[in-house]
């Protein structure tokens, strides 16, 4: 442990939500992270996104800030409030809304619990690729009109369906090994430009060239890529055009990523399914037709860890806290140069 790491009187702020700070930093949590860091732990409830941390709590002493959900931006009015801060653990996923160009400045470490996060939604993901292998949506919208869903039909079940992934993120990643360790025995294609075709290969995936490659082969599309200009509306009207009569697409990463005018098109006709954790606009509006048609469900950005989850979050946070004053490396560093390519 280096000098400038040693515990002295520096302290740990953990700062988030009120109603996440139970569930992520609890007691005995915040009690291991006192013993890793040597440090005090002042854990900070923020209330509504008010700025708090400039204010009665103080950060005078703290070097290391462990953040998570409603923790505000770390602007440079924040960081003038904590001149020892070296270290943000973001107990979360994300971190482009919390760290702005100020924390680059300062050359403060930054480190996320993506990777943590990345094992609820791979769940989810997995578990809505098999009921969209299946036809759940369209079975149910069925049984519920009186009628009963033909077994055995043509474009019914899970062996054989071709799965294409856009995004090789940690997530995309998990759902590449999910899908890979199924008996049901998929296809499954990889779009992301910025993995090679060895780089697939070790994945288990066969990687396409284009987009539009991926859509045509694809019973199911399943979006993993990170937001960015150059993702807006990635999956457009043409790209969903191509993707075979019944299939589905499934959005657990970020709404903007597909044109939601030619998603409610293609589902209003009935030729495509979704089914939809994230949404542009998010919310949408209570009327939008996304919202009640059969062969749609969105659920309200549930996808990442939830409640009991949210612990998992947590432990990695202080794991990399107590990484950080040993001086080793941290597994879920952040860099600033590679940013804009993190979810």
């Amino acid at each position: 442990m280096t000098d400038e790491r040693a515990c002295g009187t520096a302290g740990v702020a953990v700062v988030m939500g009120v109603d996440e700070l139970p569930l992520v930093m609890p007691p005995d949590l915040c009690e291991r992270l006192g013993e890793l860091t040597g440090r005090e732990v002042r854990p900070i409830p923020v209330r509504d996104g008010l700025g708090l941390l400039a204010g009665p709590a103080g950060l005078g002493d703290v070097d290391v800030l462990v953040t998570g959900w409603g923790c505000p931006p770390l602007t440079k009015t924040v960081l003038e409030a904590a001149p020892q801060l070296r270290a943000v653990m973001h107990a979360a996923g994300s971190v482009k809304q919390l760290v702005t160009e100020a924390v680059w400045e300062r050359r403060i470490v930054v480190s996320s619990a993506a990777e943590a996060n990345a094992g609820p939604v791979a769940d989810f993901t997995l578990a809505a690729i098999g009921l969209a292998a299946k036809g759940a949506l369209p079975a149910a919208a069925a049984y519920a009109d009186g009628g009963r869903w033909p077994a055995f039909r043509e474009r019914q079940g899970a062996d054989g369906r071709t799965v294409g992934v856009l995004g090789a993120s940690h997530i995309g990643r998990r759902v590449i090994a999910g899908l890979r360790a199924s008996a049901a025995g998929y296809r499954v294609l990889l779009y992301d430009p910025y993995v090679t075709d060895e780089e697939a290969a070790q994945l288990g995936t066969e990687r396409v060239d284009r987009l539009a490659d991926l859509c045509r082969a694809a019973d199911i599309v399943t979006i993993h890529a990170p937001e960015t200009p150059e993702t807006r509306r990635l999956l457009d009207a043409e790209h969903l055009a191509l993707i075979r009569d019944g299939g589905t697409v499934i959005n657990t990463a970020r709404g903007s990523i597909v044109d939601t005018e030619g998603l409610e098109r293609e589902c209003r006709s009935g030729r495509l399914s979704a089914w939809l954790d994230v949404t542009d606009p998010e919310p949408l509006g209570k009327e939008h037709a996304l919202l009640s048609l059969p062969n749609v469900l969105v659920t309200p950005h549930i996808a990442g860890a939830q409640g009991s989850e949210g612990k998992r979050l947590g432990m990695y946070a202080v794991e990399e806290a107590g990484r950080w004053v040993r001086g080793e490396r941290l597994l879920g560093a952040v860099e600033r140069q590679s940013l804009d390519r993190l979810a």
